[in-house]
Parts: structure tokens; sequence; C-alpha cells
């Protein structure tokens, strides 16, 4: 009998497992894969999720509770990365999920949550956990750390925006800015000022706090640079002051006010004065794909 509940869905797979299949052959691939969805399933077992189904190199779990999800999902990509291999092949992971409403019928889900979730998986790069701002509101404070919005997109079905976020599973490898709560006479309308390609776009304020940077057409500023992600990084005020934030595969390079260059990946630089940004290269002088910045 079908029943309505609210549940978080998860869907985690393995990236780049039709180049797999192309190199080892489908007997091969299908027992590396295998090792990889029974060590997934072992730790989402841990943490009180249900496999309902498996798809090819795909899983799809519901939890009750959306910090359970969230922490499977994070340990998964924890230990995946920590150099695991499989039949001794190391393979990169993704995982996209959501909280809401959703159908129980005999074991399978079926509705928004589910559908909501196939879009956070579908947008997720490997190593990335995504899910959306309704699910980061659900969690404990703990998680809700780890997350950052980074993008907003419409779902069909949907009347609004749903914002996008990515939970930074590498807490270690996060450098979070110490920005004081504490705002001065004019700071909410301070402003960065981004130029790049005859564009020039401002960040601040309530109207645009943040601002993001890629070759996809997502991307508030389209930047064709050939190692640059489809969202590359993006740009957030926070209480007056300005933050780069890399979420990429190749990182984000800063050329800092003081002259200082700075590597970032899956890490946050406070910026300030004026100075250049480089998706997935160095900042150089001749790079066509440079974006210039100016702030407080």
């Amino acid at each position: 009998m079908a029943e309505n509940v609210n549940v978080s869905i998860l869907f985690a797979d393995v990236c780049g497992s039709t180049r797999l299949y192309e190199t080892l052959g489908d007997q091969r691939a299908q027992q590396v894969i295998g090792e990889c969805i029974a060590f997934m399933l072992e730790i989402i077992e841990q943490h009180g999720g249900t496999l309902v189904k498996t798809i090819g190199d795909e899983i799809m779990v519901r939890f009750d509770d959306a910090s359970q999800a969230v922490r499977a999902a994070c340990e998964i990509q924890e230990e995946n990365e920590s150099g695991r291999q499989y039949s001794g092949h190391r393979l990169a992971l993704r995982a996209g999920l959501h909280h809401g409403a959703a159908i129980l019928d005999d074991g399978d889900v079926f509705g928004d949550a589910v559908n909501v979730a196939a879009r956070m998986a579908g947008i997720a790069k490997a190593t990335q956990v995504i899910t959306t701002g309704d699910t980061v509101a659900l969690l404990d404070d703990e998680l809700a750390d780890m997350a950052r919005e980074f993008d907003r997109a419409t779902i069909k079905g949907k009347a609004v925006e749903l914002r996008i976020c990515e939970i930074l599973w590498e807490a270690n490898d996060v450098t979070t800015m110490n920005v004081s709560s504490t705002v001065g006479p004019g700071m909410e309308q301070a402003m960065l000022v981004l130029r790049y390609a005859g564009q020039e776009v401002r960040v601040g304020g309530r109207e645009r706090p943040v601002v993001t940077l890629g070759r996809g057409s997502q991307a508030d500023i389209v930047v064709q640079a050939p190692l640059a992600s489809r969202v590359h990084c993006r740009l957030e005020s926070r209480r007056g002051k300005f933050v780069v934030v890399d979420q990429s595969t190749n990182g984000t390079f800063v050329r800092t006010a003081d002259g200082e260059n700075v590597y970032l990946r899956r890490e946050e630089l406070l910026i300030w004065g004026s100075g250049s940004i480089a998706l997935g290269e160095d900042v150089a002088k001749g790079n066509p794909h440079l974006i210039h910045f100016t702030c407080p």
C-alpha cells in the first residue's frame, strides 16, 4: 500500500564508468563497480539508510533524516578519496540528495524528493556532494556549517528557484575566514566590482550577494578558459567583506592586492583592494581570461 512520507533521497554513482567498461571490458568493469557499490552500501547501512534500487553504476537510497543522509554521503567521499581501490582501481564518486515529500510503495520511492535528488546528482561532479538549501536548513549545526551555496536553478514542477549547495566534506582543506559580525557604517553598501571581456558586474548588498564564475551557461559570468569548470568559483559578500570560494576541479588562482599569488582548491580567500582571478591556470600577463576585481 502506498504511503506518503518525508524522506531524504540520495543518489551516488561512479564517475567515468563508460570509459571503465571500454578500458577493462564488461566483466572486469562490473566487478570493479560491484565492489564500489558494496563499499557504499556498507556505509549507507551504518548510517541508517535503506537501498531502494541499484541502476547500473548508481545507487538510490532513502533515509528518514537529512543529517544521516549527508553524513553517509560525506563518509563515502572521505573513505573513497583516502586512496581506496577496487580490484586495484581508483574510482571517483559523486552524490546528490534532497529531503522532501515522496510516495513509498512496496519498497520503491516516487515523487518530488526523488526528482529533485536526481537533479542534484546530475549537477554534482566528481568528489562532490550536492544538495538543496531546503535540505541544508534541516541539518544539524555541524553539517550546516559545511554547506556553501554556489548556484540557483529552476526545477520542473517548482514555482520558485532552488538554492543549490555543496557540502564541503573536506573540512581540513577549507580555509574559513574569521569575519567580524560587527558591521561598521556604510559596510552593507560596500561593493565588489568584477570586470571581464567588457562586462562589469557588481557584487554586494541584498540584490546580488553572490556571483558565480565558470564556463557553463549557468554561471553569472561565463569565462571560456580552457581549464575552467562549469561553475568554477563564486564571489560572496559577507558583512561588507568579500570572499573567493573555489569549487572546481583545477583550482582558482588569485593575485591579491599585495602582489601575492594564491592557489585555491576547495578553499576560501578574503580579498581586498584590487587584483586578478584566473580559472584553472596561473594569473599571467597575456592571459585573455583574467577576471579583474576591485573592492574596499
